[in-house]
């Protein structure tokens, strides 16, 4: 069983959202990746955006910046 990491959870209302996420973080270079949502987020999508909380900032920055809306900001051990 792997040890669980404190990580960045990103939850979006659509898939087209967490989508948009991914090609945004990764065209910017910003390390992470798509995720099942963790049982203890409720959203209306199934797939979160996961990326080291560090990354919070930048990544709340960017995500606003390229209109893609997120339903919530967790910082959970996953």
């Amino acid at each position: 069983m792997r040890e669980k990491q404190q990580r960045l959870v990103v939850a979006f209302h659509t898939t087209a959202d967490a989508m948009a996420a991914e090609r945004l973080c990764h065209r910017h270079g910003l390390e992470g990746r798509l995720i099942s949502v963790p049982r203890c987020i409720t959203s209306d999508c199934g797939i979160a955006w996961s990326a080291p909380p560090h990354l919070r900032q930048a990544v709340e920055s960017l995500l606003r910046g390229g209109g893609v809306e997120a339903a919530g900001y967790y910082e959970i051990a996953v």
